[in-house]
């Protein structure tokens, strides 16, 4: 993913900057699913993790999400509105992250130039974020390698099986719980998990060491979208593909000093606190701040 991002840089951190003072919660949402604790066991891996082939569809989505824009693409088009909105960790903060995010198997994506990230999460100079990615391929769990050749290192379908083993109910949605935490400084080492409900243990997904190339000294817990008009809808495609789509984000927490807390507006403050849908190509969208910052919701 590093995509957009490095062009965009400084205007993220701008926007961390401004953004000190703690904000008043809103409601908090009708239904999250009850999170396992960060120090459940760690042991065995994600057997439904792979590798992705070097197909034509991937290796042109990879492209787009490096370099911001795929030429391959269609040149006529508009390049796609790139936005965000969550909580990003400030520097220092943490050496760790986890969270429960909802995954909706349901939700297709039709257009190539599209995808929606939502949840995505990475720490402080990680080297992955983990992203619910839906785009016209399939929705897919990707451990984005942010200390290597850049691409999704490690792919899981949602699929019956990743359902069975790694998603509980959240109200009428399904959520799973990702936890990423850094084991070694001085390598800058860093490990990604999924908790297996079925075994009640957090399994490995994906291991790397190295230089976080991000370019980005915080890390974020967000919605975010790449998205084009729909031309008979005037808004963005995923507007009306994901009309019922609920983005939620629940007991996000962070890790310092060996201690796990939640998120607070103090070290992990919101990225805009009054979002317009407008900015995001779907007038309808709404944004909660379900928590103080450990819980946000988008939806329509």
């Amino acid at each position: 993913m590093n995509r957009h991002r490095s062009a965009l840089a400084a205007a993220l951190l701008t926007a961390v900057a401004g953004l000190a003072s703690a904000h008043g919660a809103q409601p908090a949402a009708a239904h999250r699913t009850l999170a396992p604790s960060p120090n459940a066991p760690h042991r065995g891996t994600v057997a439904a993790a792979r590798t992705p082939d070097h197909d034509p569809a991937r290796d042109r989505a990879v492209a787009a999400l490096k370099k911001g824009r795929d030429t391959a693409f269609r040149a006529e088009r508009a390049e796609p509105t790139h936005n965000w909105w969550g909580v990003f960790p400030r520097p220092g903060t943490h050496d760790g992250i986890t969270a429960t995010h909802t995954v909706d198997p349901s939700y297709r994506v039709s257009d190539a130039d599209n995808f929606t990230y939502a949840p995505t999460t990475k720490a402080q100079n990680s080297c992955m974020e983990v992203v619910t990615a839906y785009w016209n391929s399939g929705n897919e769990i990707w451990a984005w390698d942010w200390c290597g050749s850049g691409g999704p290192a490690k792919t899981v379908a949602v699929d019956a099986d990743f359902k069975a083993k790694y998603t509980q109910p959240a109200g009428a949605e399904l959520a799973y719980s990702v936890q990423l935490v850094r084991d070694s400084a001085s390598r800058n080492t860093w490990s990604s998990y999924l908790y297996n409900y079925r075994s009640a243990q957090w399994e490995l997904l994906y291991r790397q060491s190295g230089r976080d190339q991000s370019g980005l000294d915080h890390g974020w817990d967000m919605f975010e979208i790449y998205a084009s008009v729909n031309p008979s809808t005037g808004t963005g495609y995923y507007c009306s593909e994901a009309r019922d789509t609920v983005f939620d984000s629940s007991a996000i927490q962070l890790r310092h000093n060996g201690t796990w807390k939640p998120a607070s507006p103090s070290d992990a403050p919101w990225t805009d606190e009054h979002p317009s849908g407008r900015d995001f190509l779907c007038p309808a969208l709404r944004f909660v701040e379900a928590g103080a910052d450990d819980h946000w919701t988008v939806r329509q």
